[in-house]
């Protein structure tokens, strides 16, 4: 069987397998284990077994995503976030939308803390969802502004997406944190700016919400001052580390998940129940993570050695399209693979088959392309049928809000996402300028 077939017969059995509801990790390792018999080659399957306890189980780096798991589990636990959303919703009282705004700048705060999808949008789902509704937010934009706001977690560092994107590809995690620190940032501007111009242009969708407490301006900003100061401390930590040189993304993790702790502990909130519980969820979580990546190094591996890989390159190649268009069809790819793919997927399965590619065009830096394609990854939360962020959303929303206007209040945000990735075509600065500047030895990476 010729690898042009073989590529054809994996792709087909992966999106059978989808189709049938079963889970990506298990439909990755069983369309390896498949594509080496239907190939003749059983004895791939010995090959492949190393590769995983060489890349996977035996990877310094991946350490580090239990770590911020767990980080994130914690600082759930402490509330910080409840009193810093409470004094910004009366501090923006009398402006327009300012509920919705205050959704944008916590989530944002919330990112650099976090890096988890679930634990952001229900955090901000349980905060915000009700008082907005309460006060005449329209339902769409109540739910969008929350599912994508809540999925800047995934984008802004610390992220576990990035310490896996380093993972499989010659970047390290420093540069990854700094190249996507500015998009990430950006980009929940840009949903702040149309959340205040969906407020003036609609003003029946975000209301004028009279303050229900009347607390001096100046004791509000104190207030908000004070509960911001445990999450910048974290940021900080991890950032700083980091970014400094002081500490590699696994010592930064540990860093950030002994200083998660102490905030639960200074604040009051620690309890063994709770303790145990966070403990819990994150092996979940990190189970759930490790399996999909085991499942795609296994198809991976089978896909390379059978010549799937090379055959999928020698396609693509052959197209013969301008490096913008072709890096555009990668895109375009990595879009329509999010409304059925995670992001995890989607990284493990395009790497090896883009990554090669983009290091042969002339002018490309590898980086860029990296942080663009995390920044189009946001949309696979947020694209039905499959986006995670949808189904999170829809499990703490109201019987009165509807799946539709859940799915209609996203896309204003799937197109500003769109937006930030053309502008970052436009201007590759805004990813290499802050890495250049820290690492200047890894500028031309």
């Amino acid at each position: 069987m010729g690898p042009e077939l073989i590529a054809l017969v994996m792709f087909g059995l992966l999106l059978v397998g989808l189709f049938m509801g079963h889970p990506l990790a298990f439909v990755l390792g069983g369309t390896a284990v498949l594509g080496a018999l239907i190939a003749g080659k059983p004895m791939v399957l010995g090959i492949v077994v190393n590769r995983i306890f060489g890349d996977v189980l035996d990877n310094y780096t991946l350490i580090a995503i239990p770590l911020f798991v767990l980080m994130a589990q914690f600082l759930s636990n402490s509330g910080v976030t409840d009193k810093m959303f409470e004094s910004l919703r009366l501090l923006m009282s009398n402006v327009r939308g300012g509920l919705a705004l205050a959704v944008v700048f916590i989530s944002i705060l919330l990112a650099a803390t976090t890096g988890i999808i679930g634990a952001s949008i229900t955090v901000m789902g349980v905060m915000a969802l009700q008082p907005m509704l309460r006060y005449g937010y329209a339902q769409s934009l109540t739910a969008g502004v929350i599912a994508a706001s809540g999925c800047l977690g995934i984008l802004i560092p610390p992220s576990i997406m990035l310490i896996l994107m380093a993972s499989y590809s010659p970047l390290s995690v420093g540069e990854l944190f700094a190249g996507s620190m500015i998009p990430g940032v950006l980009l929940g501007l840009l949903y702040a700016g149309y959340v205040a111009l969906i407020s003036r242009l609609r003003p029946d969708m975000a209301p004028l919400v009279e303050a229900d407490e009347q607390i001096p301006r100046g004791q509000l900003l104190r207030m908000l001052a004070i509960e911001a100061v445990p999450p910048l401390v974290l940021i900080l930590g991890i950032l700083g580390s980091l970014l400094a040189g002081i500490a590699t993304a696994t010592e930064a993790s540990a860093i950030g998940a002994i200083l998660a702790l102490l905030i639960v502990i200074v604040r009051g909130r620690f309890t063994l129940p709770s303790f145990y519980q966070a403990l819990l969820d994150t092996g979940k979580t990190s189970a759930m993570i490790l399996f999909i990546v085991v499942g795609a190094t296994a198809f991976t591996g089978v896909f390379n050695i059978t010549g799937g890989l090379r055959a999928t390159q020698e396609l693509i190649r052959a197209l013969e399209f301008e490096p913008w268009l072709l890096i555009a069809v990668m895109m375009f790819i990595v879009f329509i693979l999010g409304a059925f793919l995670d992001w995890t997927g989607i990284v493990l399965l395009s790497f090896p088959i883009f990554l090669p590619i983009v290091q042969e065009i002339e002018g490309i830096s590898l980086l860029w392309f990296v942080c663009l394609m995390a920044v189009v990854l946001q949309t696979s939360f947020l694209t039905p049928p499959f986006g995670y962020a949808l189904f999170y959303l829809r499990a703490i929303a109201p019987r009165e809000v509807k799946t539709g206007n859940i799915i209609v209040g996203v896309l204003p945000f799937i197109a500003l996402i769109v937006g930030m990735a053309l502008l970052m075509a436009a201007f590759p600065g805004l990813v290499t300028w802050l890495p250049a500047t820290i690492y200047p030895s890894s500028a031309s990476s």
